[in-house]
């Protein structure tokens, strides 16, 4: 089995984990202490860590808890993702630049307003890019319910925005 570093195998997860706390908690701040009490917390299991099936994953599921005991106890409200976390088009006007915005504010709206389950499952798949499989791992549920989650989650943000694209409701 392979040395588990600190330095190079859980410190590199810091950004993927600000990402997945910040879904959850909705607030910069909570997102970042929520990295430094994953990575303290982490650090402090290190004699358990040649036992861990993967260590990526019992820091997610780290991080994971923590964002979400904040943010019950802070009942945090909504924010929008920020331009780093977005990808830019190759909008060149200001106008093609304000419709692009204006579209992906609806969106990150229409996705806090998702159930926190299938809102977690679409930011692990969608934007982390994780596996079907990581993700039931993580959620502690099967691929299929991820699968479906996933499924429901897409299907009801894409049926929100053509209503409000089309009606403007």
């Amino acid at each position: 089995m392979q040395e588990i570093s600190f330095r190079n195998d859980i410190l590199p997860l810091k950004d993927k984990l600000f990402r997945l706390a910040l879904r959850i908690t909705l607030d910069r701040a909570e997102a970042e202490d929520v990295v430094q009490d994953t990575m303290i917390r982490v650090w402090n299991k290190r004699d358990e860590w040649p036992q861990f099936e993967s260590v990526e994953a019992y820091c997610l599921i780290v991080a994971k808890n923590l964002a979400i005991d904040r943010s019950q106890k802070k009942e945090a409200q909504n924010v929008e993702l920020t331009p780093e976390m977005e990808e830019e088009p190759d909008a060149n006007s200001p106008y093609d630049r304000m419709v692009h915005d204006e579209k992906m504010r609806i969106i990150n709206r229409l996705v806090d307003e998702l159930p926190e389950k299938q809102r977690l499952i679409m930011q692990l798949r969608d934007i982390e890019g994780e596996s079907y499989k990581k993700i039931a791992a993580l959620l502690n549920l099967t691929e299929e319910q991820v699968k479906v989650n996933l499924f429901r989650a897409r299907q009801k943000v894409k049926q929100r925005y053509l209503e409000i694209d089309e009606y403007g409701l």
